[in-house]
């Protein structure tokens, strides 16, 4: 009973005090119990113990994954944060310090971001103002040491000094060793081809800045046109696909490079289009620049004559008369109003005679031409003739189907603006002229776009740089039977008239030669100096691409003479390019023998 009665105080104090020496009186072994009853103890100590390890380990294991699991939100969170909120500059604003890509309709880079610095000064931490000034000037040459030590003098407690370091230049900073020179973390935009496409990116630049980041910004071309989509959080930096290809654009690029040093050209432009679609696999302009370095070349532009700049972009920019390259216009018209067939006999007696103005060929054609033939010898007087049996009226009617009488919507700021230029009173004297191309002005890329309309079988087409998968087609504005007539007379002007040195073997090539001469700014032309243009398309029997190639003041001495038309010039240059590309685009060279497409 004695032992009954410890056991039960033992076990009273237990209940009192839950931990494992209660048992014991506050710490004993249980001597005092009889042996089955101090083992009895024992067991359930070691029990209570065992149990209580247990507990804290399962607390510990809780504590740490609990720890890392608000480590990981912590950390998935601040990207989150970073896209959604951007990073602030000194005044609390948000910048959004990262670019979407662009690439080609390939996935080919464009433009991309590279990690670099800026460096600023902060002259209260400088040690050795004097040295440092000396120092920076050495490394950029053009900072001035004397004034950079004034400024350091200033008393001011913040001053940028560059906006980007090559690593080179970030080195050397290092090296000057003094806690006052501070970088800044910056994304800068990178065009990895250099000046490749350079007119359709136009370029980038730092926005608003701030210590941590700066904002990209667009500055021309593409980079400007898009920036909000470039720019744009909720996209998670998903590229944008430019419908450029980016190796048919260096090789035309190259082969209008290589044609301007032929011919002693002073600029020229290219452009290369789906026909169905409209959208640009190449468009070049001559000059041009790097956009790692635009502001070279904006103040290169400063010092040109206007419209002669390596920034000017001469398709898209460059209001010109392009002269004989809208012949096929006065044709398709004719054609489509009931005028005329192509083999209706058009007079082409000449000189014509309007008032005190006098339209003559180049040639002698004989009295009466084939419409077919006013192609494709590229006759002024038959399409002046077909223009007066047209009238004013429903020419201009007809040619504003085609978008040639508008500005273009294509995603270039550039083009915003950019007017065909129309005479003021459109009288029969100015249809006659516009029959050949004279008397209005248009840009190289609206010529493409209403080319595309006769290849694709008589639909229009918006230029696009913007690479998409589907297509809606564009409003009917002639006939497929009208464009696969206009296709075959000019399918014979590359055969048997003006624009044979623009055919490539294999890859059959038609189109119009146009050699217009320049205007004077205060009236009347200059006397050899034109500007040469072929537009055309290809392949001949299955229309898929539209060229148009221009050369500004093209010259060769050929047979003894000085050759400035567009048969001599553009039209070759045209051919080199078309060879070139052709296989680049999937074509597989072919004998012809196959009817035109027809839609």
């Amino acid at each position: 009973m004695k032992h009954e009665s410890v056991l039960t105080e033992a076990l009273a104090a237990r209940r009192a005090d839950p931990s494992p020496l209660a048992l014991f009186g506050g710490g004993g072994d249980g001597a005092a119990l009889p042996g089955h009853d101090r083992r009895a103890l024992l067991i359930e100590r070691r029990n209570r113990l065992f149990e209580l390890a247990q507990g804290r380990i399962v607390v510990l294991i809780i504590a740490f994954v609990a720890a890392f699991a608000l480590i990981g939100v912590r950390m998935a969170a601040i990207p989150l944060q970073a896209e959604e909120e951007g990073v602030h500059d000194e005044r609390g604003e948000v910048l959004v310090a990262s670019r979407a890509e662009i690439t080609d309709r390939k996935g080919r880079i464009l433009a991309t971001n590279i990690l670099t610095n800026a460096l600023y000064v902060q002259p209260r931490k400088l040690l050795e103002p004097e040295r440092v000034a000396r120092e920076l000037a050495a490394i950029f040459p053009d900072l001035d040491a004397g004034r950079l030590a004034r400024r350091f003098a200033s008393g001011a407690r913040f001053i940028w000094l560059k906006r980007r370091l090559s690593p080179v230049q970030q080195q050397a900073v290092l090296d000057i060793g003094d806690p006052g020179l501070q970088f800044a973390p910056r994304e800068m935009r990178f065009y990895p081809n250099g000046a490749v496409a350079a007119h359709v990116l136009g370029g980038a630049g730092f926005g608003r800045e701030g210590v941590r980041a700066a904002e990209i910004v667009g500055l021309a071309g593409i980079e400007k046109a898009l920036d909000g989509l470039l720019s744009d959080p909720a996209r998670r930096g998903a590229p944008v696909a430019l419908s450029l290809d980016l190796g048919v654009q260096a090789e035309v690029e190259r082969l209008l490079a290589d044609a301007m040093a032929l011919y002693g050209a002073k600029g020229a432009g290219a452009v290369v289009m789906e026909a169905a679609t409209g959208e640009i696999l190449a468009l070049a302009s001559l000059p041009d620049f790097d956009p790692n370095d635009r502001a070279s070349a904006a103040k290169a532009a400063l010092k040109a004559r206007p419209g002669e700049g390596p920034t000017f972009n001469r398709p898209v920019q460059g209001l010109y008369e392009l002269g004989s390259v809208f012949k096929p216009f006065v044709a398709a018209e004719a054609l489509e109003e009931g005028i005329a067939t192509p083999d209706t006999m058009i007079d082409t007696k000449g000189p014509l005679k309007w008032g005190r103005f006098t339209i003559r060929d180049f040639h002698d054609y004989g009295p009466r031409l084939t419409l077919t033939d006013v192609i494709v010898k590229s006759s002024n007087i038959g399409a002046a003739r077909l223009a007066q049996k047209i009238g004013p009226e429903r020419q201009r009617a007809f040619l504003a189907r085609f978008g040639l009488l508008e500005p273009l919507s294509v995603e270039l700021p550039e083009a915003e603006g950019v007017k065909p230029l129309l005479p003021e009173r459109w009288s029969e004297l100015s249809a006659m002229t516009i029959a050949y191309g004279h008397g209005i002005s248009v840009t190289q890329l609206h010529l493409a776009a209403a080319y595309a309309a006769i290849a694709n079988g008589g639909r229009k087409v918006v230029p696009t740089l913007v690479h998409r998968q589907t297509h809606s087609p564009g409003p009917r504005v002639m006939s497929a039977g009208t464009a696969r007539a206009v296709r075959a007379m000019l399918r014979g002007v590359v055969t048997r008239g003006t624009a044979r040195m623009a055919d490539v073997p294999g890859w059959p090539v038609a189109g119009k030669t146009g050699t217009a001469d320049k205007p004077k700014p205060g009236g009347g032309y200059y006397d050899g100096k034109t500007l040469a243009t072929f537009a055309g398309f290809f392949p001949a029997d299955d229309p898929r691409y539209v060229i148009v190639v221009s050369l500004d003041e093209p010259s060769i001495e050929a047979a003894g003479e000085a050759r400035r038309s567009a048969g001599w010039t553009a039209a070759p240059t045209a051919g080199a390019i078309v060879e070139r590309i052709a296989p680049l685009l999937g074509l597989w060279p072919s004998p012809e023998g196959r009817s035109p497409a027809v839609e």
